[in-house]
């Protein structure tokens, strides 16, 4: 089975259990969201409901639908692999046409393979309200060998605050405690990003 018949086969589950059209607005914007199909399975009720047309039941429907899906293996050549600051926004590009900050992290293998995505806090930025313990909850539970950070400027600047600089070094020390290394952490702009990992933060 090739990773396009994959990928038909989701879009063909979602619309069913949606009872939407397979080309409508719920189910391609779920597929512009999420384009892997690991994305796919790991998405939660909560990032669901982000999408207009999207309820708490229909939510519900999609995560245990997915569920089933999930006993089949994910095709180890459709994970997306990070080997530089650039490939992450490549993944995360979809980020700068966000309204609101979006906060996500990014779970890694040994090789590097992104094994999930995860939008753990939405609103502005600040050190205090972006809990450690909700970032790495998803990385420990699924065994990542490191991770990745990214948030949005809604502005389309992507010049690091003095907020997301103590966010970045917060992480990080949690990181070295946990074991779970933040490898770096991305600001997604119009069209431009920066990697604090190359402005010398992590």
């Amino acid at each position: 089975m090739n990773n396009t018949f994959d990928k038909m086969t989701f879009k063909v589950l979602l619309a069913t259990t949606m009872r939407e059209k397979e080309d409508g607005y719920v189910v391609s914007e779920i597929f512009n969201r999420y384009p892997s199909i690991q994305e796919l399975l790991d998405v939660t009720e909560e990032e669901l409901l982000t999408i207009k047309g999207i309820g708490k039941v229909k939510a519900k429907q999609i995560v245990a639908a997915l569920k089933l899906a999930r006993m089949q293996p994910t095709p180890v050549e459709d994970r997306f692999t990070i080997r530089s600051p650039e490939d992450a926004y490549t993944f995360l590009k979809d980020m700068q046409y966000l309204t609101q900050e979006h906060f996500v992290v990014l779970g890694l293998n040994t090789k590097n393979e992104i094994l999930f995505r995860e939008t753990v806090f939405v609103g502005s930025l600040n050190a205090s309200i972006v809990h450690p313990r909700e970032t790495f909850k998803h990385l420990i539970r699924r065994s990542c060998a490191s991770a990745i950070v990214a948030h949005n400027h809604p502005s389309g600047n992507p010049q690091p605050s003095r907020e997301d600089i103590e966010v970045t070094k917060r992480l990080n020390e949690v990181g070295k405690v946990v074991g779970i290394e933040i490898l770096d952490h991305i600001i997604v702009g119009q069209e431009q990003y920066t990697s604090l990992k190359e402005k010398g933060y992590l």
